[in-house]
């Protein structure tokens, strides 16, 4: 058996972890809207077409932010086709993903079905077909009270009081050569910055997110954030990551090794956000939204072959297994080793589309694999994440090097009076024989110690049976503030610990 060693204190904490690392994202593309949220002949839809037994499963995972309505859609799409009297709305091209839109779901709809599970719109704005007057005109019809054209207009489909929406972003990929509107980056700084100073200019209440690059791996990256945070330096809150990982080679130890490129990603795009407040002798921090991250690989070969132009295709309908939720687990933590710089990230997608929610079309909806340890990041990863000092074996793998084998971070919530240990452990032959001594943090009995151990790495849920899903352990013990337990091979583990009084 493996042995590893964590100390952490109170007097060394990295962050409070700000509840909108838990945020998800709908896009207007395959089944994530229509037959995903969205079916109005299913048996257990309300009155509006929404699924209930879809929003039981998404109020399930706690999620306090939802960014709407994309993603690559966002770049073709009006949204004024989305609002007033449905048989009135027309129906589109969607050249992002080749489908057809009908607008049966829009701004309104989303934001009531938004309220009803208990989380907050991030709306976007069309950098790519349209520009600064509609950027302006957006914030209008949303955030003004009332008495001008386009908010009565509001309050007349509807919705009287405000939707009061506190997050934007300015845009989607606009480095991608695939997004429509692509532009340069000084091109796009430019438009960001115009756009957002009007859209301030309506509602200084709103905060912005700017475009970063698309992944680390665009040939632009990192001069594409230094350039357009030049331009946009003054108005905008927040720059956006993106990154999706895949295990294409089957290589087991270098997937579960991919939080390594994650936290390198995150610490470049920070020194790069620093340089220019240095090179601006600005005073205002730039933070992270990691708005789009998450596994992607699965159904790439299945969309190659879907035909053009219809109504909600299956698209990127990623079957999740076990090895991707062990992965997932790690971009968790680090996401959460992060938070002093990335307080808002968004798991895409929600539903269907890249998802831990599935839905069958008039059946059931079923959790994947993914859904267990971002639901419980979601419900325990909130408080004070503390700074993890970790002693334990590490391996090298095809892409890295001095890899640990376990992957851990505690937080403090003294709101709730618990601290919550969350670790994976890397080896698929080790157990590990796991301490965190609390040093200066007075424990009490063990509240819940659950794990995902024990499944075949290639196991998946289905409709039928949801079998990869965690379990209670009763390995564990607490002595002298020191928590001892067994981290099982190829295992995501959840630690809950009461606080002594």
């Amino acid at each position: 058996m493996m042995k590893a060693n964590m100390q952490v204190s109170k007097n060394f904490q990295i962050s409070k972890i700000e509840d909108r690392l838990y945020g998800s994202f709908i896009e207007h593309m395959g089944r994530a809207v229509y037959e995903g949220i969205y079916e109005p002949t299913h048996p257990t839809a309300d009155d509006n077409g929404f699924r209930n037994d879809v929003k039981e499963l998404v109020k399930e995972l706690n999620i306090p932010l939802v960014r709407y309505p994309g993603g690559n859609f966002l770049s073709g799409y009006n949204w004024e086709d989305g609002i007033g009297p449905r048989e009135n709305r027309p129906k589109r091209l969607d050249l992002a993903w080749r489908t057809i839109e009908t607008n049966e779901v829009g701004m309104h709809e989303f934001f009531d079905w938004s309220k009803e599970v208990n989380a907050e719109v991030n709306m976007a704005v069309n950098l790519g077909t349209r520009g600064v007057d509609d950027a302006r005109r957006i914030v209008e019809y949303c955030n003004f009270p009332g008495g001008t054209e386009l908010s009565d207009l509001r309050r007349q489909n509807g919705h009287e009081e405000p939707f009061a929406i506190k997050t934007w972003c300015l845009g989607n990929e606009m480095d991608g050569p695939w997004q429509i509107g692509q532009k340069a980056a000084v091109d796009y700084g430019k438009l960001a910055a115009q756009a957002g100073k009007a859209m301030k200019l309506v509602d200084d209440s709103i905060e912005l997110v700017l475009c970063g690059s698309s992944s680390s791996e665009m040939p632009t990256f990192a001069s594409w954030e230094a350039e357009v945070l030049d331009e946009a330096y003054e108005y905008v809150d927040y720059l956006s990551l993106h990154r999706y990982y895949g295990n294409q080679e089957n290589d087991l130890e270098n997937y579960l090794a991919k939080s390594i490129d994650m936290d390198n990603f995150i610490k470049s795009v920070v020194a790069v956000c620093d340089y220019v407040k240095a090179k601006k002798k600005s005073n205002k921090t730039i933070n992270l939204s990691f708005d789009e991250w998450n596994v992607w690989y699965h159904s790439n070969e299945q969309d190659s072959k879907n035909e053009p132009w219809q109504i909600a295709p299956p698209l990127l309908e990623d079957i999740y297994n076990f090895e991707d939720a062990l992965l997932i687990g790690c971009l968790l933590i680090t996401l959460m080793k992060n938070s002093d710089r990335v307080k808002i990230a968004c798991l895409a997608q929600l539903v269907n589309v890249i998802a831990p929610i599935m839905t069958e079309k008039d059946g059931r909806t079923w959790r994947q694999t993914i859904f267990y340890p971002f639901m419980q990041a979601s419900l325990y990863g909130r408080g004070i994440a503390l700074t993890p000092n970790i002693q334990v074996d590490s391996y090298n793998s095809r892409d890295f090097d001095n890899v640990p084998y376990l992957e851990s971070i505690a937080v403090l919530n003294e709101e709730e009076n618990e601290v919550v240990i969350f670790a994976v452990n890397r080896s698929k032959d080790d157990a590990i024989d796991f301490e965190c001594d609390f040093y200066d943090i007075s424990l009490g009995d063990v509240i819940d110690f659950s794990e995902m151990a024990g499944f075949d790495i290639k196991a998946i849920n289905t409709s039928a049976e949801e079998v990869v899903k965690p379990s209670p352990s009763e390995e564990i013990r607490v002595e002298n503030n020191v928590v001892s337990a067994k981290l099982k091979p190829l295992s995501w583990n959840v630690i809950r610990v009461a606080l002594n009084q």
